[in-house]
């Protein structure tokens, strides 16, 4: 061995150590807000209700919710494929729209005013993780759609964001944060381009 050689492998930095221990895993104080037997007749009901039927049902899916003590309004349209985590943590107002697939993860609650409309494959999740605890620790946060809000396609809306009233995400779009009344929120993250005018001429919205 060269002295070059040996002088290069003495000055080789030792590999870092890897603190993320995932066996150590912890949930903290969150609960689940009900008992294992709910939760398992809840995930039947949703697999073949809301995962496997191809009809809308609206009206038996929401007696569905309500007998699993979400609170639902009147004329909530439920379309087919949609996922809801915990019908206990929801809460929908009047004539709101669940589009194709959407996905409603709600550890924490998740409440959505009347006359919003999440789109097809939106995500709205209330879950995370502390990323700076060797124990991933889990972090829950909830979410709150105000009236007339529009979360378009693909869209996500993270832990603890409030989307204010008649604000829109546009398709694909990603809110970490806040979104004001009234502005049209895109990109990732989501930033304002402009303010929503109700009755102006109609258009699409790019994502």
């Amino acid at each position: 061995m060269t002295s070059s050689q040996r002088s290069e492998i003495g000055t080789q930095k030792p590999e870092p150590e890897l603190p993320v221990d995932l066996s150590k895993f912890s949930t903290g104080e969150f609960e689940r807000g009900a008992s294992p037997v709910k939760e398992l007749v809840w995930l039947m009901v949703s697999l073949v209700l809301f995962r496997l039927c191809p009809l809308k049902l609206s009206a038996l899916k929401c007696h569905a919710l309500r007998l699993f003590g979400a609170r639902v309004g009147r004329g909530v349209v439920i379309k087919p494929e949609v996922k809801i985590t915990f019908p206990w943590k929801l809460a929908l107002g009047d004539h709101v729209w669940l589009g194709e697939e959407c996905w409603l993860l709600n550890l924490a609650p998740i409440t959505i005013a009347a006359n919003v409309c999440i789109s097809q494959r939106a995500f709205l999740c209330t879950g995370n993780h502390n990323f700076n605890s060797p124990t991933f620790d889990l972090i829950t946060k909830p979410i709150q759609v105000e009236p007339g809000a529009w979360i378009g396609a693909y869209a996500f809306v993270g832990p603890g964001v409030t989307v204010g009233t008649q604000a829109v995400l546009t398709a694909g779009s990603v809110a970490t944060k806040d979104l004001q009344p009234g502005g049209i929120y895109q990109g990732n993250p989501a930033a304002l381009i402009r303010q929503r005018e109700i009755g102006a001429k109609g258009e699409t919205l790019k994502s």
